[in-house]
């Protein structure tokens, strides 16, 4: 459904090694890496979504995309409950901020799921949908 979704960062070296230690659980990796960006995805599939985060305006972006301006929030689709217990340890190890325990959720779904704050102040998750 999600190509790809990007945003702006502070510092993009703390938020590389922020995203690098909570995704790898995930199974996402960096994948790219230039002059004020870095792209993680999944290395095993082409038609995977990616995730872009930068401190370089692209010239597509209008002057309302700045780092923190509007937290978003950011759910990742995990494998299983390991890895999103290791999305959240691996997080908070690297600097981001608890936000939610990993544990049981019902809201609407019934899933499993964890939250943590990154450098820049967004809500992302690591989530694996169960059975009802």
């Amino acid at each position: 459904m999600l190509d790809h979704f990007g945003w702006n960062v502070r510092d993009l070296a703390r938020s590389v090694a922020f995203y690098e230690r909570c995704l790898a659980p995930l199974g996402l990796t960096k994948i790219d890496a230039g002059d004020g960006f870095a792209i993680f995805g999944d290395r095993t599939r082409d038609d995977a979504p990616y995730l872009w985060i930068g401190t370089l305006v692209p010239s597509f972006w209008t002057g309302e995309h700045r780092p923190g301006a509007a937290p978003i929030h950011v759910a990742f689709r995990a494998p299983d409950q390991r890895a999103v217990d290791a999305f959240h340890r691996e997080g908070l190890a690297a600097g981001g901020r608890d936000n939610g325990a990993p544990g049981r959720r019902e809201d609407g779904l019934t899933y499993y799921a964890a939250f943590l704050i990154d450098p820049d102040g967004n809500n992302v998750e690591a989530a694996v949908r169960l059975a009802r």
